[in-house]
């Protein structure tokens, strides 16, 4: 039976009670959401996490079911010209999940795949990535099922600007600040921008990822591939382990993925591999600063696939992917580190297998929720330090909430100074997330660790704003 969460009326609560609680409420939100599936995964792993914070103060009992529904969702249709007249029509979202932390704030995802449940999962996610970074930022996500593979620059340009036509309703520098994600890159974050400007008339910080031109902050592109390695190196040093001279296996070969590969190099450590969707390369001795730079032109600039690397260096492997094995060959290549960075559940229960018997140290995720709740069991089951995503890659949305503070001040920080209050924001995650785990009796367990002091500031801030 559900606890009675009438307002300002919280019960004690057992263990036993808690978990039957947050049962009563997974139930509940698939009979409600019954084809969410990304959703519901990405809610279960938080429920499960925070049982020992029910039990200890059942005040937040009362602002769990609220804590599930967004406080908005936007869907509108997006119509657009391709170049040779035909008319297309796409579907746009935005999902203000929570805002009781400041504006929403989460990315634009232009891609196929994008319904409703994968932008629930992320704006859910995304509420407390950005309650770790300490912010004032809530939590948020929108985009589009269009694709952007494959078109013109004047085509992304139209369809940009008639997803804007209709977003602009919703946004604004202190109610909604999205920012790019997969398909949402520098060209479509100005295009995006262009069009706000022209409809409102004025130049405000509306959208974050913005070209330097535009308003838009230094190491932004860099800062959650490089986040992504700062808190592996807190997290390794914290056992005494230095990232010099591991392996990493990376997926991924967009900004996360390339920048996490650079950060590596600089720090000592081997990058062996990248991916994209049609392949992945692997270098034995490892990728060069060169080989780096040559590559982010590739995808980049030039908007190429990895197959293109075995004729510029012979020296690199290049293997198609393979669909029908159940599992990644990629996460076979033996390593250290692995750096999933590429897409939500890409690890499954036998990739973690494949990472487990290479001896992995550590799994650090770059890209949302990469790990399936298999993958991640399997994982702590056998020793595996794994840094979530949650707390792993929130350099990105950190420094977009500075590119903001900013855009508000009228200021520009330079490089140095950039890097170093990122440097400091993901240290201070990192000491979040370990001493939520320690305090309440998980030590070492970091996906425990980052829902709780994630969940924790949110949900103080929701019992401090009343029933809204």
């Amino acid at each position: 039976m559900a606890p009675d969460t009438a307002f300002g009326k919280p019960k004690s609560m057992t263990e036993t009670a808690a978990k039957e609680y947050v049962e009563e409420l997974m139930v509940k939100l698939k009979k409600r959401d019954p084809d969410q599936p990304e959703f519901h995964q990405a809610v279960h792993e938080v429920l499960v996490s925070i049982v020992p914070v029910l039990v200890k103060h059942p005040k937040y009992i009362q602002v769990l079911e609220r804590m599930l529904e967004p406080e908005r969702v936007i869907l509108f249709r997006v119509p657009w010209l391709d170049d040779r007249g035909n008319i297309h029509v796409n579907r746009g979202y935005r999902v203000q999940f929570s805002s009781c932390l400041g504006p929403y704030k989460g990315g634009l995802r232009f891609h196929p795949s994008v319904n409703l449940s994968i932008l629930k999962f992320l704006g859910f996610e995304q509420i407390f990535k950005n309650s770790l970074t300490m912010l004032p930022i809530g939590g948020g996500k929108g985009g589009s099922d269009f694709d952007p593979k494959g078109k013109s620059d004047r085509e992304i340009m139209a369809f940009c600007q008639s997803f804007m036509t209709e977003l602009y309703r919703h946004i604004g520098a202190d109610t909604d600040v999205p920012a790019g994600d997969i398909g949402c890159g520098g060209r479509e974050v100005g295009f995006l921008f262009g069009q706000y400007k022209r409809i409102q008339n004025e130049f405000v910080g509306v959208l974050t990822g913005k070209p330097i031109e535009s308003g838009g902050s230094l190491i932004r592109n860099e800062s959650t591939g490089y986040g992504t390695v700062y808190f592996a190196k807190e997290m390794l040093e914290s056992h005494n382990i230095s990232i010099k001279g591991k392996k990493a296996i990376i997926s991924g070969s967009g900004n996360v993925a390339m920048f996490a590969a650079d950060k590596m190099l600089e720090l000592g450590a081997t990058v062996i591999t990248l991916s994209d969707s049609s392949g992945y390369i692997v270098c034995d001795e490892g990728l060069s600063s060169e080989q780096l730079d040559w590559l982010k032109d590739l995808k980049f600039e030039k908007r190429g696939r990895l197959s293109e690397v075995p004729e510029k260096f012979p020296g690199i492997a290049y293997h198609a992917s393979e669909t029908a094995s159940g599992y990644n060959p990629l996460w076979q290549v033996k390593g250290d580190l692995y750096l999933p960075c590429a897409h939500q559940n890409e690890i499954g229960e036998k990739d973690a297998k494949h990472i487990v018997a290479n001896g992995a140290i550590a799994v650090v995720e770059g890209a949302n929720m990469p790990s399936t709740a298999e993958a991640i069991e399997y994982f702590l089951q056998h020793s595996v330090m794994i840094g979530p995503a949650k707390a792993a890659n929130a350099g990105g949305v950190a420094v977009s909430a500075l590119e903001m503070a900013q855009n508000g001040q009228r200021i520009f920080w330079d490089e140095p100074e950039m890097d170093e209050r990122l440097t400091s924001i993901m240290q201070n995650i990192h000491e979040k997330v370990k001493n939520a785990a320690e305090e309440y009796g998980h030590d070492d367990n970091y996906v425990i660790g980052a829902n709780i002091a994630g969940f924790i500031r949110v949900a103080d801030a929701m019992l401090q704003t009343g029933l809204v």
